[in-house]
């Protein structure tokens, strides 16, 4: 690329107040919010694939972005996009980007020319992360857009197929760690059925276990230090994933004792396509202990596939905050988006545009978090409804030391008669609102 892909030429910067060109208004890196400075709590991310991969199409019609490295998919035209990508990471001043294998380089003929071309691309980050302030918050290998990978990655009936995968994980997360990224992530987006008329469930779900554990293993032979991360997502392409949501995925690594080893990468639009909310997968992760990291993008209610439009709901992003950071934030995780402009908007800056935008969004659910903590109204409100399970009732209760035989004696001979009380909704999403 002889000459800068964007027409913004300085980083943008905060600035107070109304001012001329791109700024962020909300967004400022320094700033201390809940005792860090806002960069090391919000951890943004920029994403390789939707930014400078995706052309632009639609079911129904084709590229409209137009882009230099879009014309071929050769080195020459990886080297081109890498040089967007990083004058793109420089201008946001953003921490950390996240990459696929075949988002940074063509595949080959054979792996081992694949691996290669991976691995050119990974020494041209290694030279550019030296100079620049960017770093990896995480890579992934894209195990589903090649027709070998129809029938699933992991879950596939061809051991061949899984062997394949298995190669192709371990050469990006050999690469993850020469990076020093700080997490490894594993999106089984074929990793489902279309039918079961053709699927062993039983079967594939050992092979997925068997993978996952395959990778843990890997990660301690090469001393990698990050988190492995699982991204779930109910459907879409396939019919069914094993990886549906929260619930699921703590389930299987139950079943398969990695639930210490590995956390959970959420996205917004996921949760929709799963019928919940952005802030229950939170929570429940954060609950049983394996929120790791987030994909920030929104998903369009109306709509019933993924349309990773960039997070711009801010109550949305405050109650997702409030979920992140009253448990301590996001450890080795952050804010990544995985979000992609709309077809329509073409210019190059509005990439700029997008994520300015969207961190800005991200940066006033944290300051709205942040007076919802300290105030702690609704974590009072919670723990006062919950409060009879703090008794010594309660707690005997729960640790075993009273049967249904127990309790019903007691029940009978106090004569108990317990009313309910009053859950307040209304009253706490006034309070929610007062705080926006």
């Amino acid at each position: 690329m002889n000459a800068p892909y964007f027409n913004q030429k300085q980083p943008i910067k905060f600035k107070k107040g109304k001012s001329k060109g791109l700024a962020f208004r909300h967004y400022d890196a320094d700033r201390k919010v809940l005792g860090k400075r806002m960069e090391d709590q919000l951890r943004f991310a920029a994403c390789y694939w939707h930014s400078f991969c995706w052309p632009g199409t639609d079911p129904f019609g084709g590229e409209t972005f137009l882009r230099p490295w879009q014309t071929a998919e050769t080195m020459e035209n990886a080297h081109l996009k890498a040089d967007a990508a990083f004058e793109m990471f420089e201008l946001l001043d953003v921490p950390f980007f996240t990459f696929h294998d075949r988002d940074i380089a063509p595949e080959g003929e054979t792996l081992a020319e694949s691996n290669k071309n991976v691995r050119e691309i990974g020494e041209v980050f290694a030279r550019k992360m030296e100079k620049a302030k960017v770093r990896l918050l995480w890579g992934t290998a894209n195990l589903f857009s090649n027709r070998r990978y129809m029938g699933g990655g992991a879950t596939n009936p061809d051991p061949d197929v899984f062997a394949y995968a298995a190669a192709q994980v371990k050469n990006v997360l050999e690469l993850t760690h020469d990076l020093k990224g700080e997490n490894y992530v594993l999106w089984g987006g074929r990793e489902g059925y279309e039918t079961l008329l053709n699927t062993d469930i039983k079967r594939e779900l050992d092979q997925l276990g068997r993978f996952l554990t395959m990778v843990v293993e890997h990660k301690h032979k090469i001393g990698f230090k990050g988190t492995i991360l699982i991204e779930p997502k109910p459907k879409e392409p396939t019919k069914h994933q094993y990886d549906f949501d929260v619930a699921s995925i703590y389930g299987m690594l139950q079943a398969f004792d990695l639930q210490d080893q590995v956390k959970i990468n959420i996205e917004q639009n996921h949760a929709i396509l799963a019928g919940h909310t952005f802030e229950h997968e939170l929570a429940l992760a954060s609950a049983v202990g394996i929120l790791g990291s987030i994909d920030i993008n929104r998903g369009d209610y109306q709509l019933g596939w993924d349309t990773d439009q960039f997070a711009m709901n801010i109550p949305e992003m405050a109650l997702a905050c409030y979920y992140i950071f009253k448990e301590g934030g996001l450890g080795t995780g952050g804010f990544n988006f995985d979000a992609k402009l709309r077809r329509q908007s073409i210019d190059p800056d509005d990439l700029l545009e997008a994520h300015v935008g969207s961190m800005d969004a991200c940066a006033r659910g944290l300051l709205i978090a942040e007076k919802m903590i300290n105030d702690g109204v609704l974590a009072d409100f919670v723990a006062e409804r919950y409060a009879g399970w703090d008794t010594r009732e309660g707690k005997a209760i729960l640790a075993g030391k009273r049967s249904l035989d127990d309790l019903s004696k007691s029940v009978l001979k106090k004569g108990l008669d317990p009313q309910p009380k009053s859950g307040k909704q209304e009253h706490l999403e006034r309070l929610l609102n007062d705080y926006i």
